[in-house]
């Protein structure tokens, strides 16, 4: 996270407000999140920082801080410099991979976070048990069984996110997992996140039993993102299938897929797989510290790419929704124009 970048402060501004209609079909999720709209902010390393996640929640959706690689010291920092530009709930999304996964749910309690989001792996029971102490704990499910898994752990709510997301992504389609797991996990509120852009989709996974959205790649050009002029042209510029998953170097060696725009970057992230499996082969790395080290290029190529603007090596995660993405515009912007393609898909249905 780069704290020296800061756009102008985010002043709380009127939220777009749903009709009674759409309000009572994602009731349940805001009710969850304590916001007049559903729409969770997907965490983007680097991206998700305080600026974007205050605007979003400013604008009455859900902000959600990226903590990423960051040091307990500086989530504690990120998490304070957030609460003085909202005062709407946000989240802290965690990565469970982190080493010190329990240092920063620490962090979280003594910030007094009302919603924790473990991501990137099967959370340990002990992180989810600290969390809910204090917090509202969001897991991700990217399969029926490991979403009653998460339920039975503890899990307040989860997210199932399909494989047209932007960042690290599983195998199966958003709407394929919809299908599956929303007629089935019924004790929490799901909400489903991968390549929705607009009102419309947004509303056809209401329908279908969803408490709302995430969204992540339709903010990246928010006014409010500190993401660099570079990043944020790629983004405008891109296609739907310019966003493509990194291929597997080794298949003795899984590594999850990262969705992203094609660049020389993606070249580099192949020789780096190589480097690692040969150093896992040597028996220099387990597999953890294999994926660590896999994940630290990732959060090396990111900054890259949107602090520094090298989009030629850095790293351009992005949802298919990317195409969806053809401007500049102030947070509020996006979310009024998202509930009125909501309202508008929902008036065709009379």
């Amino acid at each position: 996270m780069n704290n020296a970048v800061a756009p102008s402060e985010n002043k709380p501004t009127a939220s777009p407000v749903p009709s009674p209609r759409l309000a009572a079909l994602w009731k349940r999720g805001t009710d969850f999140f304590g916001c007049p709209l559903a729409i969770m902010a997907g965490a983007m390393t680097w991206v998700s920082e305080r600026n974007l996640v205050a605007a979003i929640s400013n604008a009455g959706g859900f902000g959600v801080l990226a903590c990423g690689s960051m040091t307990p010291q500086l989530l504690d920092a990120e998490i304070k410099a957030t609460q003085t530009l909202t005062k709407k709930p946000f989240g802290v999304n965690l990565i469970t991979m982190h080493p010190q996964l329990l240092e920063l749910v620490a962090v979280c309690a003594a910030n007094n976070v009302s919603h924790v989001v473990l991501a990137g792996g099967i959370p340990p029971t002990e992180a989810i048990k600290q969390a809910k102490a204090f917090a509202k704990v969001i897991c991700f499910a990217p399969a029926v069984v490991l979403a009653k898994r998460m339920v039975k752990n503890g899990a307040d709510a989860i997210v199932i996110e399909g494989a047209e997301a932007g960042g690290h992504i599983g195998p199966v389609s958003t709407s394929v997992l919809a299908q599956e797991i929303l007629p089935v996990v019924r004790d929490v509120p799901v909400f489903v996140a991968g390549g929705i852009g607009r009102g419309e989709a947004v509303v056809s996974y209401l329908e279908m039993g969803a408490a709302g959205v995430q969204m992540g790649t339709r903010f990246v050009c928010a006014t409010e993102s500190i993401a660099h002029p570079n990043f944020k042209k790629a983004f405008i510029r891109a296609n739907a299938r310019d966003a493509m998953p990194s291929v597997q170097f080794d298949k003795r060696f899984p590594v999850i897929p990262v969705r992203a725009l094609q660049n020389d970057g993606t070249e580099e992230f192949m020789e780096t797989q190589r480097r690692v499996v040969e150093k896992f082969t040597r028996g220099e790395l387990d597999m953890t510290a294999a994926q660590l080290e896999i994940e630290h290029f990732w959060a090396g190529a990111l900054r890259r790419a949107v602090i520094d603007g090298d989009v030629e090596r850095g790293s351009l995660m992005a949802g298919q929704s990317v195409g969806m993405v053809t401007r500049e515009e102030p947070v509020t912007s996006i979310m009024a124009e998202l509930i009125q393609q909501a309202e508008a898909a929902l008036t065709a249905r009379n």
